[in-house]
């Protein structure tokens, strides 16, 4: 019997690496609010009745970086860190390396991440893409069709790792 991890709490499950990178962009972010904060507080002219443009266009860009870094916050609050132990069970999981085979031709490999973690470019597809969906509980030597817009794909799971 297969356990879906993601539906046991409202935590965001992520890989160390998932963790830390997102901890570092939330420094950074820290780090970015900070020196607009500074840059605000220099253009601004108590004496003046207007608002100088420069000082408008820092505010609106500290309120992105704000907001980006409340989302960080709860993510990273929200999340629980997974070891590589799950893959081991012998199902596909996130933190889970994933051999596929597509239409019984070509093979890709990707790692399974949450969506706060996905990048295509290094093959992390997130567990709710329609191929993450689709992979997630599943085995060695299962296959699960995907509508594509190219037509429909067989993909068959040939490791997990």
């Amino acid at each position: 019997m297969v356990i879906n991890i993601k539906n046991m709490t409202n935590k965001t499950f992520l890989t160390q690496s998932g963790y830390e990178q997102l901890s570092q962009e939330l420094a950074t972010l820290k780090q970015r609010e900070e020196h607009l904060v500074t840059q605000i507080e220099e253009v601004a002219q108590p004496d003046e009745s207007g608002e100088d443009g420069l000082a408008t266009q820092l505010k609106e860009e500290l309120e992105l970086v704000t907001g980006k870094i409340e989302k960080l916050e709860e993510a990273l609050e929200m999340s629980k860190i997974i070891n590589g132990d799950l893959s081991q069970n012998g199902y596909v999981q996130i933190g889970s390396k994933v051999k596929i085979k597509i239409s019984g031709k070509k093979e890709l490999e990707f790692n399974i991440v949450s969506h706060l973690e996905a990048d295509p470019n290094q093959n992390k597809i997130s567990d709710q893409s329609p191929l993450g969906l689709a992979l997630m509980g599943r085995k060695i030597n299962d296959e699960v069709d995907i509508v594509a817009p190219i037509g429909r794909l067989t993909y068959k799971i040939v490791a997990i790792s």
